[in-house]
């Protein structure tokens, strides 16, 4: 691995990191997980094993990532920001699979946004912070609120997404 890991913290040998990610005090990256190239897992973050991160992904600190959630590139997520992979859950009641959950390219969730389950938040999206988003964002749209919801205009910034 050729990524800056902070001895605080751990990543499971069966983790796939890309070169130029950096991994900071008090993170964990389970076995399974795949994080691509130079992104940047802050402090008390957490990557489940079934868990994708694309490249140049920021993870600010107290985001958990779970198995069945894909970040793909460029795509930001604030302090706290909460993913969720169940809809029923139960105490040690796993279902089968997992609910997957994708957030495209370019898109930013701000902090403690909570991103239910099998959702799909498009290319370039913002998601205000502390939104709870219920449904499909459409690619470049602002969603604020609980329940979220689009407020006008588009999310489009000088990265073009």
């Amino acid at each position: 691995m050729d990524a800056p890991i902070h001895p605080a913290a751990h990543v499971h040998p069966d983790a796939e990191i890309g070169a130029g990610t950096q991994v900071w005090q008090g993170a964990v990256v389970l076995a399974g997980a795949r994080i691509g190239r130079d992104c940047n897992l802050n402090a008390h973050t957490l990557v489940e094993g079934g868990a994708v991160l694309g490249n140049r992904v920021t993870l600010k600190c107290g985001v958990y990532v779970w198995d069945g959630v894909v970040l793909e590139d460029d795509v930001f997520c604030g302090p706290n920001a909460t993913f969720t992979n169940d809809r029923r859950p139960r105490s040690r009641m796993r279902p089968a699979e997992f609910e997957r959950t994708r957030v495209c390219r370019g898109a930013s969730i701000g902090a403690g946004a909570v991103i239910l389950p099998g959702l799909t938040i498009g290319e370039g999206a913002m998601i205000g912070a502390g939104a709870v988003v219920t449904h499909d964002v459409p690619a470049g749209e602002t969603w604020v609120g609980n329940p979220a919801r689009r407020i006008g205009g588009s999310a489009t910034g000088e990265n073009g997404y």
